[in-house]
């Protein structure tokens, strides 16, 4: 899976679209907009329409480390 967009968000967390590499599945659900969330965590979820993980863009947080909020 990886992120095609951001829906909304509040400091951190956010809700944004996920598509699948494999089949193109898209689907909404909640994120946290650090690196290990977007470097280790969207790349291994798995689809639930071919239930396939792993390939694709990585994204990077949208708010870098330092920042506190």
């Amino acid at each position: 899976m990886y992120l095609k967009n951001k829906i909304n968000q509040s400091r951190r967390d956010f809700t944004g679209t996920y598509a699948c590499n494999h089949c193109g599945f898209e689907h909404e659900a909640y994120g946290y907009d650090d690196a290990h969330f977007h470097h280790n965590v969207i790349p291994q979820m798995k689809c639930p329409e071919c239930g396939k993980s792993g390939g694709g863009r990585i994204t990077n947080p949208t708010i870098p480390a330092h920042v506190i909020i």
